[in-house]
């Protein structure tokens, strides 16, 4: 027994020994002072800035093509720290670095012959590509990179910009940081139906694994300044911008998916001509494909619940149940004319279902969607869609009580 315990220490004292050699930290590791922290990302069509031309015609550069120009927002911890020790109208608290060529790739190594700082992409929140970038590439192509790179976080959000998307990634706002405040802006999808559900990165992977058409968000930026308006149209086929849906466009989108969280609808008194607004409490949208034979239709029905959140109606009669009853006609008309104007923009303008039909088909018909998906933004772009809506105002706000 005692000879059993002297051959077991030497194994208890190996084991300690390599336990304590995996607790000494990693030999590769890069101290958080040494790295700009990349946060946001933004593809252009291919413009070199002044300094690009500058610092190439003194060595030559290298052989490349200028397709893209890459625009990186790094925060630095040098940057971070005098931000918030010198707070002031001429303080940024990040700093954007632009580097134009042929390959994603190339150009971030690039930025190491610029910086004793390595960029790390670990924290990046955005990636803003241009419409132009989109229409002349596919996303597929765009961003093969940041989908293949696991530096690069899945949930990473991706916008679509009607200008330079590098203007996206600029603000005249001291101390606020551009990359963080369009991640912000998606959060307000309670207060509007005229914001897409988040498009990440590996959504985007998903979308051009299904070949599906979809909408990616639109951003618009003018000195300093940004604002979501509408969608690009993404086709299906392509991987490319094929067109945009304008504000009140995307909210038809969103009544006919159901997957808004908040929002107005607005109005006016058919008798008066005056502004009435319903503030959207609840949404529910239910698509349902009918086959018969080789006909395809589909049936959506629209139900919410709600608040009459302002009337410019005089008298004030919002207590009355004949009221209420023409208002909620007048709102669900008004629904029923952004869905309706929506879908005829996509048969017939983009021929391109983004809104889901297709979707529903696949998974109540499998069968029938096996037969049709290939050719199916062409075969959508026929269908029969019939719509009821009903909207239900259950509150007056603070000056009513709910409706009996």
């Amino acid at each position: 027994m005692k000879q059993t315990h002297k051959n077991i220490r030497p194994l208890f004292v190996s084991l300690f020994v390599l336990l304590f050699l995996s607790l000494t930290g990693c030999w590769s590791s890069h101290e958080i002072e040494e790295q700009s922290l990349g946060i946001g990302l933004a593809f252009d069509k291919g413009k070199q800035s002044s300094n690009e031309k500058k610092l190439n015609e003194q060595v030559g550069g290298y052989l490349r093509k200028d397709l893209i120009t890459s625009t990186y927002q790094l925060i630095t911890p040098q940057v971070a720290s005098s931000t918030t020790k010198q707070a002031g109208p001429q303080k940024k608290a990040y700093i954007n670095v632009s580097q134009t060529g042929d390959s994603v790739l190339q150009m971030t190594r690039e930025l190491s012959l610029r910086s004793e700082q390595p960029l790390s992409a670990y924290h990046m929140k955005v990636i803003v590509v241009s419409e132009k970038l989109a229409k002349s590439y596919s996303l597929e192509q765009l961003l093969d990179l940041n989908l293949r790179d696991n530096d690069f976080r899945p949930s990473c959000l991706v916008l679509i910009s009607k200008e330079r998307a590098s203007k996206t990634l600029e603000t005249k706002t001291a101390g606020e940081i551009p990359a963080f405040r369009l991640v912000g802006i998606v959060e307000n999808t309670f207060r509007t139906t005229r914001i897409l559900p988040p498009m990440s990165l590996i959504k985007i992977a998903s979308q051009i694994h299904s070949k599906s058409s979809f909408l990616m968000q639109n951003v618009l930026s003018v000195n300093g300044e940004v604002k979501f308006a509408g969608a690009a149209v993404i086709d299906g086929k392509t991987h490319k911008m094929t067109g945009t849906l304008n504000e009140e466009e995307l909210e038809g989108v969103t009544w006919i998916t159901g997957k808004g969280k908040g929002g107005v609808v607005k109005s006016f008194d058919k008798e008066t001509g005056q502004l009435i607004v319903y503030e959207i409490e609840s949404m529910k949208s239910t698509i349902i494909p009918r086959v018969k034979g080789d006909n395809i239709s589909f049936d959506v029905n629209i139900e919410s619940m709600g608040r009459l959140s302002e009337t410019w109606v005089v008298p004030g009669n919002t207590f009355k149940n004949e009221f209420l009853k023409k208002t909620e006609k007048s709102f669900e008309k008004e629904v029923e004319r952004l869905v309706r104007n929506v879908v005829e923009k996509m048969q017939k303008e983009y021929q391109v279902d983004v809104a889901g039909f297709g979707n529903r088909l696949r998974i109540e018909n499998p069968k029938v969607w096996k037969k049709v998906k290939k050719d199916w933004d062409q075969r959508f772009s026929e269908t029969t869609i019939n719509y009821d809506v009903k909207l239900t105002i259950n509150d007056y706000g603070t000056s009513g009580g709910l409706k009996k």
